[in-house]
């Protein structure tokens, strides 16, 4: 995690879930992340199974320059993308995992800027499938930033956490990433192969490998 507000909304998910495998929806406090809150931002489960922005902080708007509340969150990603967030979005829902991402932000006159991005399990009505907690900070601050929208993104780089994992377990849950002299995401990226990953059953999406769950 490279940057504070990541840490800081990581540290208290962390702290609020407790012994659970992730707090509730009612439990948040927004004056506890003051500091994060702009780059803060709630997912909600819509009828059509895809995940929307339910609340998004001042600095993810100006990002895009417009309003993300009711947007989708699957539309912000490249099509050849779209696969592996939906799967990490399981992940989260589904494992109770942890989810951490790079990727890089394009605008229409192809400026560019990185962005760090975590999706966190979240409670609501006593599931876990309906509510992610997230946040989302450009890693560089072009000063263009917030004139030029971003207008496509691409995956760079992701983890899978799962926090009551032993550290060794940890190192399973890497995913492999941004493989030397390939492009993020490479053209040919149009389908999940089955692989094995440190012994473990995974889906192959180009040289990325995302783990099927992260409990023993």
């Amino acid at each position: 995690m490279q940057k504070a507000s990541t840490k800081i909304l990581y540290e208290y998910w962390n702290t609020l879930r407790g012994s659970r495998s992730a707090p509730d929806r009612r439990d948040i406090d927004p004056t506890r992340i003051r500091e994060a809150l702009a780059n803060t931002f709630i997912l909600e489960l819509e009828e059509n199974s895809s995940f929307a922005f339910r609340l998004a902080g001042s600095h993810l708007c100006t990002a895009y320059c417009r309003e993300l509340k009711a947007r989708s969150f699957s539309a912000l990603w490249h099509d050849r993308d779209r696969d592996a967030i939906e799967t990490l979005i399981r992940a989260v829902t589904e494992d109770h995992a942890v989810a951490l991402v790079t990727f890089q932000g394009t605008t229409a006159i192809n400026t560019k800027v990185s962005f760090e991005t975590i999706l966190l399990p979240l409670r609501h009505n006593g599931s876990t499938f309906n509510r992610i907690l997230g946040a989302m900070t450009a890693i560089d601050h072009p000063y263009w930033l917030g004139v030029q929208p971003v207008v496509e993104q691409r995956i760079t780089g992701l983890r899978l956490i799962w926090p009551d994992d032993a550290p060794q377990q940890d190192l399973v849950a890497d995913v492999a990433a941004n493989v030397s002299g390939e492009p993020p995401f490479a053209s040919h990226m149009n389908g999940a192969v089955p692989a094995t990953v440190f012994g473990r059953s995974a889906r192959r999406y180009a040289h990325l490998a995302v783990i099927d769950g992260g409990r023993q």
